[in-house]
């Protein structure tokens, strides 16, 4: 039986505090439940097309998500316009003077009147994802769709819509779409396909160079008369072919980048924005070297390149940059300072460091400073989807590329510490380890790729050690650390878009000193996902995706007792006896001792981003930290 006190993991979370972070225990009742304002206010955006002299750009991950129009004559964001459905927009295209807007989360395609300010819903499929969408000369609009891979044609003259079907059977992904006056070209993934749909008679055709046939994403695309350029996941390449002879093609290799975010054909010369450096390139179309012209924005993604007046503008979250080829000048404007509105976004990640909270979210973390009420923005390239304090440093944990940062109060800015590699992408959790003083970092691996991670990071020597596929065919989620061992909870589904190999997901013990998988059970059937655990008095316990507790004996190496709290799993934080997990609208307690469940604190309607709610504990088990719609707040413990 364990007694109702502090835990040993607890205790033991407060020395990685500075000791100004103590306080005295709170008065206020437990349960009690404190607004502390929109957990993450950003302005991240997805796409954007140019109407006469004004840009069109969409955002994602807003509520609801609207298209501002920058005035380049004016230097200024003149209008909003709501698109009142779906959680992001991804995809846009302009036909004359109309913007067309593709939305995801729920596939919707509305038309911007850019003459009459009018916004009208023209299309709606069943399908999650609209990926990119693009127009003919002759103003048909061409969907990239997802899940399974296909193409719709919309055509705004009858207002109808025409399913061309799955393009390649199997393939998750249509991400990228161009179309001229006889065909349509669809980039594929995760396993990579360029293909060719003759208009007339919908004929299909490869035309994917065989050297690029193991790639994993034909993922930005940009046709011109005669050339089509793609951008080439994930080996940093850039694919430049002949429309009327494919045969005739380059593939444009640049040391150090993974991903070709958007390609342009533009002059003379292909346009290309390389991501993890957020450098714009060039290179002549007849061939030639390739020119490095700036980095708008260190690490950023520029989701979209386009040409206007003869200048360059690349696409980043909350702002654009301008290359002008004739000065060879590169400018960047922020557009939230010039009147883009930024609004509470669906995060991603929650922790308290004892004083404040990062939440996690696209482009970095807002952290919250409840005493002195303030909130403060962290820039981040990417995504912080799992948090750690040791000491006076707080590490994130950054999508893409399974990036580690880390972060000091009062800096500016984070510092990259080191990259997964190994075909990774999502961090799924970090622990530290006190015997060792490692910390370990959870990953899941790029779309269409096999095994997950498992890293380690000591801040005290720098080492940088990464073991993929620790557990076989599966990822690690949920991690834990005592003593020199990491426990991992894993989930089933490796990289996206690839089907799961296996049924249920393992509890697994690593030792961090002899570096070998000790064991590995299947402690629920079935179970696709362990993604919360903690370690008490000698048993681990952990939390399914669909709810169901568990406490495993690690001496005697067997599930001891199961219970199930709400619908959905997430993060795992045991207090003096009793665990805490939500589901997004309620966090439970799981009391230790007798292995009853209630019901703690209801009604949040937290709006998290993929539906992953999560939740946050003060390290001396003062509060715990959730999202309540869009807001933070603070439920006393």
């Amino acid at each position: 039986m364990i007694p109702r006190r502090r835990v040993l993991q607890l205790a033991a979370a407060a020395t990685l505090l500075p000791p100004a972070a103590a306080h005295a225990a709170p008065t206020t009742p437990r349960g009690t439940v404190t607004d502390l304002g929109p957990a993450s206010v950003t302005t991240p955006l997805g796409n954007a097309d140019f109407a006469g002299s004004v840009l069109y750009a969409g955002t994602r991950g807003l509520a609801p998500n609207v298209v501002g129009s920058y005035d380049l004559g004016q230097d200024t964001v003149t209008a909003h316009f709501d698109i009142p459905t779906g959680i992001g927009i991804w995809a846009m295209c302009a036909v004359g003077t109309d913007i067309y807007v593709a939305t995801h989360g729920q596939s919707d395609l509305y038309r911007l009147d850019t003459v009459t300010s009018q916004v009208t819903k023209v299309g709606s499929y069943p399908w999650p994802y609209i990926w990119n969408i693009a127009s003919s000369p002759d103003g048909k609009v061409y969907l990239a769709i997802s899940d399974p891979g296909r193409v719709i044609e919309y055509d705004p003259v009858t207002g109808t819509s025409r399913d061309l079907g799955e393009i390649v059977p199997g393939e998750a992904y249509a991400r990228s779409v161009a179309a001229d006056e006889t065909t349509v070209y669809i980039g594929i993934g995760p396993h990579a396909h360029l293909i060719a749909i003759d208009r007339a008679t919908g004929a299909k055709t490869e035309i994917l160079p065989a050297e690029l046939a193991a790639r994993d994403f034909v993922a930005s695309m940009h046709i011109s008369d005669t050339h089509l350029a793609a951008g080439i996941s994930s080996n940093g390449e850039a694919l430049l072919l002949s429309k009327a002879t494919p045969a005739e093609h380059r593939v444009i290799a640049v040391t150090g980048e993974k991903y070709i975010t958007s390609v342009l054909l533009h002059g003379d010369h292909l346009y290309f924005a390389g991501r993890p450096s957020g450098m714009l390139y060039r290179t002549p179309i007849v061939g030639g070297d390739v020119e490095p012209l700036g980095v708008p924005q260190p690490e950023a993604a520029t989701h979209r390149l386009l040409s206007h007046d003869g200048k360059v503008y690349g696409v980043q979250d909350g702002a654009v940059f301008v290359f002008d080829p004739a000065t060879r000048t590169l400018d960047f404007v922020n557009l939230v300072q010039r009147g883009f509105k930024a609004a509470p976004e669906q995060p991603m990640s929650v922790h308290s460091d004892g004083r404040r909270v990062y939440v996690g979210g696209k482009g970095g973390a807002d952290i919250h400073d409840p005493t002195a009420g303030t909130r403060t923005r962290l820039g981040i390239p990417g995504e912080p989807k799992t948090a750690l304090t040791v000491k006076d440093t707080t590490y994130l944990g950054v999508y893409t590329q399974g990036l580690l940062y880390a972060h000091r109060p009062g800096q500016e800015s984070a510092t990259l510490l080191g990259k997964t590699g190994n075909q990774q992408d999502r961090p799924r959790d970090l622990a530290y380890d006190h015997a060792t003083g490692l910390i370990a970092m959870s990953t899941q691996p790029e779309p269409g790729q096999l095994n997950g991670a498992l890293t380690l990071h000591s801040p005290r020597t720098g080492e940088w050690t990464t073991y993929r596929g620790v557990v076989p065919r599966q990822s690690p989620y949920a991690v834990v650390c005592h003593a020199g061992v990491v426990y991992l909870g894993t989930n089933i589904q490796e990289g996206l878009g690839l089907p799961p190999a296996t049924t249920t997901a393992r509890l697994a013990a690593f030792d961090l000193r002899r570096r070998k998988l000790l064991w590995q059970v299947e402690p629920v059937a079935g179970a696709a996902v362990i993604p919360g655990l903690a370690y008490s008095c000698g048993s681990l316990y952990g939390i399914t995706s669909s709810g169901w507790v568990f406490q495993y004996d690690v001496s005697r190496r067997r599930v001891t007792r199961t219970v199930r709290a709400g619908t959905k799993g997430s993060d795992l934080h045991v207090v003096d006896g009793i665990a805490y997990s939500t589901d997004g609208n309620a966090v439970y307690a799981i009391d230790l001792e007798t292995f009853t469940v209630t019901s703690f604190v209801g009604g949040l309607a937290g709006e998290w981003f993929g539906g992953e709610p999560k939740l946050g504990v003060d390290p001396r088990g003062a509060a715990l930290f959730a999202v309540k719609g869009r807001n933070l707040v603070r439920i006393e413990l």
